[in-house]
């Protein structure tokens, strides 16, 4: 049985592999802080338009035209952090398996290299939401000018 636990090159090899894994750990979760800090903002901008009076002529029209489009870019930004998290859970997945088949003598490789791309897909798909976000916070600006 001894012979067939992970050697301590063998367990080096894998820290040495889980480098690039782990910075793309450290990227999604400060790039879900960005998404959130985002989030709260609309959040915020949604609570100050929902509290005006409903018979505030001067005011009215923003609770009509500004909360639907603050909704969407909520919605956008709530697809974009779900996208985030799953890439940093399924990095995380990565980095515990190939440690769990180190250590158990397993061949990991592709698995590690499947892993790595679905978390990369996720991290690309919360982007391409955070674009889609960031186009309707542009187009709401020329809306008030």
């Amino acid at each position: 049985m001894l012979n067939e636990v992970a050697t301590a090159e063998q367990i080096s090899r894998v820290i040495s592999q889980a480098t690039a894994p782990a910075f793309l750990l450290g990227a999604v979760a400060a790039f879900i802080s960005v998404l959130i800090t985002r989030m709260n903002r609309i959040v915020d901008r949604s609570n100050v338009l929902s509290a005006l009076p409903e018979d505030d002529p001067a005011r009215g029209h923003l609770r009509v035209i500004v909360l639907p489009r603050l909704k969407r870019r909520a919605r956008l930004l709530n697809k974009a952090i779900e996208c985030a998290v799953m890439s940093g859970i399924f990095t995380t997945m990565l980095v515990i398996m190939a440690f769990a088949a180190s250590f158990l003598n397993l061949r990991h490789e592709y698995g590690a290299a499947f892993m790595f791309s679905i978390a990369l897909l996720f991290f690309a798909a919360s982007l391409v939401a955070l674009l889609l976000e960031v186009r309707a916070a542009v187009h709401d600006l020329d809306f008030y000018v």
